[in-house]
């Protein structure tokens, strides 16, 4: 059913200079999960036509008829029936679905059943093959109609092929993705307005919608459409919105009514946020074939006609396809290099580019876009979310896409600026949730070890302590009253006066504790040069971690872990067992991962991590055990359907914990462990990635595993891995080139290090510094082999956060 290179024979204009690196994306990897057909377990990836980094993602919407495990985030499902074609997706999310705004559908008859106001009566099959490249993707639906989409940054080219008989493009100002089950976290539709023009050949307008993942307030986007053949006849409608919102007029739960059509070339919502739109119907005589432009804006319809007018000046559908193709070759894929000789596994390439296309469709680049204040030079929005990409996706970002990444750094301490915290999580120019801790904290932190140019760290620390030091309002989200999940440390009311988070006061009191400790060691990195007189203060509170280790509970015949802690000082380890967090969800101990897998995940302070754990032959016993199959004691859902181990790969706080034998100078044990989660868990397939690929930061995982380093988050250093390839050209930091070649990679089985050499010297340790080549270049010379050779036998990499606190 799926073809991702049926447009490929269409994308020869490329510039002849340039390889074509596109060609090994595959966007359909991740669409899938463990069961055949559904998108629950899978990737939630968004697929059809988008920029790096662009605002419109183009594509369509489906609903999935097994309610139960329906997964429509990304909008693509792969079974899923077709309620239109609209103009803004997130991809890889989990959570409340977002967007899914500003939307056609063709339709070839308006006769009963069909009622516009309910997708229900319209929604189509796709039939035969869909394809999708870069930029790209096609299908068939059952009516007979076949379309094609283009993406550019603010826009998108529709064409849509029809049978024989008549020809209707719906436009329901009023659609989004909807919350299948349905619950307090879904969209809302908050009103709109849509205006014909120029005899029905151009149509205008705005909508207003709220809620989803960030729980946001009404955004307004504004919208521009045109057809390349004025219609036989257009028609707006009105309708009353029957959908249930919080805190608005909600009409009784009848059958949907049927809209009332007007005469009229203007129609606005009015003040119970009446659904409105567009008919558009194309006489039987003219041409088969319909093509359509949309741009879109947050700031005003003109702004929404000068980008589609700017970025798709051609009705030749292949144009805007191939400009996406020739930006995302230059400005993503050339900047990872590698042979693509007939010798060389496809599978690595498709799984290398397709890792890099992923992560670079969020978040979302609007500078010029935003609508809440005026000065703005730097905005981004489509943190979906922080949480998920600060361990190792923005290290990414920081090498190979300098320029946009300290646009992004800036735009996150504007956003401080302007609405007093920084995001965890954003969506719809609207901070929420947090999941964790202030993990803005850490990206700052990151890009600050590392000398990121262009930023002001005096405002940037500030926004750093205003995480640090500021209880957030409580917006009494339903899905945890407790305290503030909008932004900053919902928790501070125990973390400071505590130095912990308490069990009987808060919720996720593991999980947050541990975050809240790695959020103060990143105040205490740019504190080192900002200001000396806190770090201290930062580094004593980075240690809290250890305030709820106890030392002496055991659990599988392991001492000491991470226990829940109550606000009197007691420990309650009533019915507890640190291989389970009930739902692994708001309300419980730890948040999507149990309190055995966040006792792995103190970066700053390994030292202390491995003596707590009992030194290095336990803490090794106990690594190796979290890897073996079947020690699961906790159903782990979505994000790691088919994983029966311990150490989950499908969430973001074990990303780390694989490379963690590094810190016994056991690399080799390393490579082995994370080289089997890379062959086990990621395949050129629709089931391709373990669960949510969150905003591509499963893919940046994949992307490091294959290069043959990993990055520790907030501070300057790599871990050495193995790389994929024998030779892999990278250019990073705007225009120096990185080179990484490896020895002895000649079967399935010769990927350990034999031996390293950094920029010509022989080098003993398994881990180096970002000065050492990732700040002006160098070389990384890998020799391998099939032996688990212990050939490292210098200093284990830094616990910078050291500080051992008095025990509990």
């Amino acid at each position: 059913m799926l073809a991702k290179s049926s447009l490929l024979p269409l994308l020869a204009p490329l510039v002849a200079a340039q390889h074509d690196w596109s060609q090994y994306v595959n966007p359909f990897i991740g669409g899938e999960g463990p069961i055949p057909g559904q998108a629950f377990g899978g990737g939630d990836i968004f697929v059809g036509g988008a920029r790096p980094f662009g605002v419109a993602k183009v594509g369509i919407d489906t609903w999935e008829t097994n309610v139960s495990i329906s997964t429509i985030n990304g909008g693509w499902t792969p079974k899923g029936l077709v309620t239109g074609i609209s103009m803004m997706h997130e991809s890889g999310t989990g959570g409340p679905a977002k967007y899914g705004i500003i939307s056609q559908m063709p339709l070839t008859t308006l006769d009963a059943p069909v009622n516009i106001l309910d997708n229900r009566t319209y929604w189509q099959e796709r039939v035969g093959n869909e394809s999708a490249s870069v930029g790209y993707y096609g299908a068939e639906l059952k009516n007979g109609v076949s379309f094609q989409v283009g993406g550019a940054r603010h826009s998108g080219i529709m064409q849509y092929d029809f049978p024989a008989g008549d020809k209707y493009i719906l436009v329901d100002v009023s659609h989004f993705l909807p919350n299948e089950g349905g619950s307090n976290e879904d969209q809302y539709y908050a009103g709109g307005a849509i205006e014909i023009e120029s005899r029905g050949k151009q149509y205008t307008g705005w909508g207003a919608y709220g809620g989803g993942f960030s729980n946001s307030g009404p955004s307004t986007t504004y919208f521009c459409g045109d057809f390349e053949q004025a219609p036989a006849e257009a028609h707006t409608f009105r309708g009353r919105n029957t959908a249930p919102v919080q805190r608005q007029h909600n009409l009784a739960s009848n059958t949907i009514p049927h809209p009332t059509f007007r005469n009229r070339s203007r129609e606005e919502s009015g003040p119970l946020t009446d659904r409105v739109g567009a008919v558009f119907a194309f006489s039987n005589s003219t041409a088969r074939t319909v093509k359509s432009r949309v741009g879109i804006s947050f700031i005003s319809v003109e702004k929404a006609c000068a980008y589609k007018n700017q970025e798709i000046r051609s009705w030749n559908l292949n144009d805007t396809v191939s400009g996406a193709v020739k930006e995302w070759n230059q400005d993503v894929f050339s900047k990872i290099q590698v042979s693509t000789a007939p010798t060389v596994n496809r599978t690595n390439l498709v799984l290398l580019y397709s890792s890099m296309y992923f992560m670079h469709l969020m978040p979302s680049d609007r500078t010029g876009e935003n609508p809440l204040w005026e000065d703005s030079k730097d905005y981004w929005d489509d943190f979906y979310a922080i949480w998920d990409i600060f361990r190792c996706t923005v290290s990414f970002y920081h090498l190979f896409q300098p320029t946009y990444y300290a646009s992004m750094v800036r735009g996150l301490i504007e956003i401080w600026k302007y609405e007093g915290f920084m995001p965890d999580g954003r969506s719809g120019n609207y901070n929420g949730i947090v999941q964790g801790g202030s993990n803005a904290d850490n990206i700052l932190a990151d890009a600050y070890v590392k000398g990121l140019p262009g930023i002001n760290w005096t405002e940037g620390y500030q926004a750093m302590l205003q995480d640090a030091e500021v209880i957030p309002f409580n917006t009494f989200n339903p899905i945890d009253l407790t305290n503030g999940i909008q932004q900053g440390r919902g928790a501070l009311y125990d973390w400071i006066p505590l130095g912990f988070v308490s069990a009987d006061k808060s919720t996720r009191a593991i999980s947050r504790t541990i975050e809240y400790s790695a959020n103060d060691f990143s105040l205490v990195q740019v504190a080192k040069g900002e200001a000396p007189q806190d770090v201290q203060k930062y580094l004593n509170r980075s240690a809290n971690w250890q305030n709820i280790w106890a030392h002496n509970f055991t659990h599988k015949g392991f001492t000491g872990f991470p226990v829940p802690r109550l606000s009197t000082g007691e420990f309650n380890v009533s019915d507890y067992n640190p291989a389970l967090c009930g739902g692994c969800e708001w309300q419980d101990i730890s948040y999507e991962a149990t309190p055995f897998e966040y006792s792995f995940t103190v970066p700053h302070d390994m030292q202390s991590l491995i003596e707590f754990m009992g030194g290095n032959d336990e803490f090794e016993r106990r690594l190796d055990y979290i890897f073996q199959p079947n020690t699961s004691e906790q159903s782990l859902g979505a994000n790691g359907a088919g994983i029966t181990t311990i150490m989950n790969i499908g969430n973001e706080p074990d990303f780390a914990t694989p490379y963690e034998y590094h810190y016994l100078n056991k690399q080799a044990k390393s490579v082995n462990i994370s080289r089997a989660l890379g062959n086990e868990f990621f395949h050129d397939a629709t089931y391709g990635v373990p669960g949510n690929s969150d905003a591509g930061a499963l893919n940046s995982w994949f992307l490091w595993q294959m290069l043959g380093v990993y990055p520790v988050v907030t501070q300057p250093v790599y871990l050495i891995g193995s790389p994929w390839f024998s030779d892999i050209n990278m250019t990073i930091n705007g225009n120096n080139t990185l080179r990484v070649t490896a020895t002895g990679l000649d079967n399935a089985n010769s990927y350990f290090v034999q031996s390293v050499k950094i920029n010509g010297q022989a080098w003993n340790k398994n881990w180096f510094e970002h000065n050492d080549v990732m700040k002006n270049g160098g070389t990384i010379e890998f020799e391998l082999g099939s032996e688990m050779k212990a050939w490292e036998t210098g200093d284990v990499p830094p616990s910078p956060g050291h500080y051992e606190k008095p025990r509990p």
